[in-house]
């Protein structure tokens, strides 16, 4: 296989697991849905920022310590099942609906989005799964330096994820200004999405104890 062929492999693995419902998804729409086109481009943008860390730990060669120490990622998949509960938790027990919120609540500054993406995405267990099993494979010596492949395969990432959720953001201001007028549309799909997220967050964790 050449390099081209290599890179371009990657890229429909990585579109793949991007295109995948998770917690990255969930959080760049709630973002959107709750202030706008802004705050979902800076969810999104937080995201792409925790996939330096994933690649920079994956090209570090830390997931073979996570190999070695199975314990070690089940805390991973435990904490991101908590995280990902909490905000579940908070949009179930809140009484303001998306894009209603403006009224009721602050809205986090795009700063503080941009935050709470990059933590989403650093808790999010589909990332480590991906470079625990995934990324790896695709950094091959035979190819030049490890720590170019990874910058390389980073950009790939990050195009994807800007394409998948970018794309995501802008709908999701779109969706805002049509469930603005709906009050209880509105308010009926903030505790669609709450209940979404902890059903994941249950899934995380049957998954964490039964590594354990």
């Amino acid at each position: 296989m050449d390099q081209t062929t290599h890179l371009w492999l990657f890229f429909v693995m990585v579109f793949g697991v991007v295109l995948l419902p998770g917690l990255d998804m969930a959080f760049v729409l709630a973002s959107a849905l709750v202030g706008g086109r802004r705050s979902g481009l800076a969810a999104t943008a937080g995201i792409i920022a925790g996939g330096i860390c994933h690649v920079t730990l994956g090209a570090l060669g830390i997931m073979a310590v996570l190999k070695l120490f199975p314990a070690a990622f089940n805390v991973v998949l435990m904490a991101g099942a908590v995280y990902i509960a909490w905000i579940g938790w908070s949009l179930l027990r809140s009484r303001a609906a998306f894009g209603a919120v403006q009224t009721q609540v602050a809205r986090p500054s795009q700063a503080a989005t941009f935050r709470q993406g990059m933590l989403t995405n650093l808790l999010n267990p589909k990332a480590y799964l991906f470079m625990l099993a995934i990324f790896p494979q695709f950094l091959k010596p035979d190819y030049g330096a490890l720590w170019v492949q990874a910058i390389v395969l980073w950009l790939i990432i990050a195009a994807t994820q800007a394409l998948v959720y970018g794309g995501m953001a802008l709908a999701g201001d779109r969706v805002r200004d049509w469930l603005e007028q709906r009050p209880d549309a509105n308010l009926l799909l903030a505790r669609i999405v709450g209940a979404v997220l902890l059903a994941m967050a249950l899934l995380t964790g049957i998954e964490g104890w039964r590594l354990a």
